[in-house]
């Protein structure tokens, strides 16, 4: 087992290091988003040492991921099996070949992209169900890695599966996308320094996506880089959006209309929304999709404060997705020196407050950290009022409501310099808060927040805003809860 460190992935080492030490059989469940490091992982903490190591092949029929099924085995046992009819003749295969191993020491067997393996009417999932509840389980020296980016497939078939895998699972591992901290740490091991307010730029376009930041060149400027991945012809990136939804979902073409209608509303879709604006029939199917696309981490789910729970409000979450959409999506012949040349741009200042948003949501722990609320239970959700004839408006981008009886009502402003509160905005926050006040009948403290990219500039009217939150505080290390 390798001992280099890995950015980013200590809880899962120590996690991975426990199996190692179990003297029971352990079923190990790896996903999260396509690109997010997970076979990287898994390959790291085992120095690419195992018992036996088989990845599904996207698209492919029944007889080709067989057909590589004994192709691996063959190569690991110097036998010349035939190609086995189907999954359940596989898996008897493999169990003939793990009772051949020495059972003193740890036997790691990793099935990545295991989701392609189940190719339509292959019986694959009942097969592995067999292996696991007739023989796997009580074998006290394996490890059997099962891992994939069709997450809903993992977390449907594997990690929350109603029939023979109900609650077989012994260790779940969803990687996330790496934070700004990580980010940074990442950057820095690449030979790249940057401010920042340049990782947070970079982060708005591609997320934590270790896969992404591997692209970027040490070599050139942060705008050179983008402009190089993005918006030059077959560069880099410049198809990846296609090939990621097709390599995840069937149907895309439905996912990809959902996603691009989330992209153009700041405060998200609810279903009913969606359904308008896409014109996809409300049943079954439609409820598939939305989860599926939760669970892969391209929306989230968010509440508008007091709103009941099962009215809720879709959001898309993946950055790169959103960048696609706002700058390279039906532009055709655009400058492939776009990103350089948009400065001060007003789609770009526009896209960059709202994503700052989303940054700002995706660290909510180390806003509860600067806060000194980390062990605190709260409620995160946005707050969102109506106007009528006879009055206005109002709209809060982040509310913590806090186990303490206080709400944090969070302003969140993306800004190049100090951010400076005017007369005008002074008023507009007072109003804000007695609105929220009114309309919610709150009996908790309200606490106007600020997060700023740099800070509030002292003023006679910066003294309303009881705590500041910076990109200082949003680079810090969370807690370990």
């Amino acid at each position: 087992m390798s001992k280099t460190s890995i950015i980013g992935r200590a809880s899962e080492y120590r996690k991975l290091e426990r199996c190692m030490k179990s003297n029971e059989a352990e079923l190990v469940v790896v996903y999260g988003r396509r690109r997010v490091g997970k076979t990287f992982l898994i390959n790291s903490f085992f120095d690419e040492t195992f018992s036996f190591y088989l990845t599904g092949v996207c698209g492919q029929p029944l007889n080709i991921q067989l057909f590589n099924f004994i192709a691996e085995l063959n190569n690991k046992t110097r036998s010349e099996h035939d190609v086995p009819n189907n999954w359940m003749e596989a898996f008897l295969l493999l169990r003939e070949y793990i009772e051949a191993l020495p059972d003193t020491e740890k036997q790691v067997f990793f099935f990545d992209e295991m989701p392609w393996m189940d190719t339509p009417r292959s019986d694959f999932v009942a097969a592995f169900e067999w292996f696991w509840n007739s023989w796997g389980c009580r074998r006290s020296n394996l490890i059997f890695i099962a891992c994939g980016s069709a997450t809903s497939w993992m977390v449907d078939n594997i990690d929350r599966n109603k029939g023979g895998l109900f609650n077989r699972a012994t260790l779940r591992l969803y990687l996330r996308p790496f934070n700004l901290n990580e980010t940074e740490e990442f950057l820095i091991s690449k030979g790249i320094e940057w401010s920042k307010y340049t990782i947070v730029e970079c982060y708005m376009i591609m997320g934590g996506i270790p896969y992404y930041l591997k692209q970027l060149n040490p070599e050139l400027t942060f705008h050179r880089n983008i402009d190089s991945l993005f918006f030059t012809e077959k560069s880099g990136l410049w198809d990846e959006f296609n090939h990621l939804y097709q390599t995840l979902f069937t149907n895309s073409t439905q996912y990809i209309m959902i996603v691009e209608a989330l992209s153009s509303k700041k405060i998200g879709l609810t279903r009913n929304e969606i359904i308008k604006a896409t014109g996809i029939p409300s049943n079954g199917n439609l409820t598939t999709i939305l989860n599926n696309l939760e669970y892969s981490g391209f929306i989230r789910i968010s509440n508008n404060f007091g709103m009941k729970k099962n009215n809720v409000i879709y959001q898309l979450s993946d950055y790169y997705t959103a960048f696609y959409f706002n700058f390279i999506h039906n532009k055709p012949g655009i400058d492939q020196h776009y990103w350089s040349n948009a400065l001060d741009n007003p789609s770009k200042r526009t896209w960059g407050g709202l994503t700052f948003e989303q940054v700002c949501y995706d660290h909510i722990p180390q806003i509860k950290m600067k806060l000194g609320i980390s062990g605190v239970l709260s409620e995160i959700s946005t707050w969102k009022k109506k106007g009528t004839n006879s009055e206005k408006g109002a709209q809060i981008d982040l509310v913590i409501d806090r186990r303490d009886n206080v709400i944090n009502l969070c302003e969140i402003k993306y800004s190049m310099n100090e951010y400076t509160i005017t007369k005008d905005y002074d008023m507009l926050l007072r109003n804000k808060t007695e609105a929220f006040r009114s309309d919610t009948k709150t009996k908790s403290a309200l606490h106007p927040t600020m997060i700023t990219t740099y800070g509030i500039k002292k003023n006679k009217y910066s003294s309303y805003i009881v705590k500041q939150i910076t990109l200082e505080d949003l680079f810090k290390e969370a807690e370990e809860m």
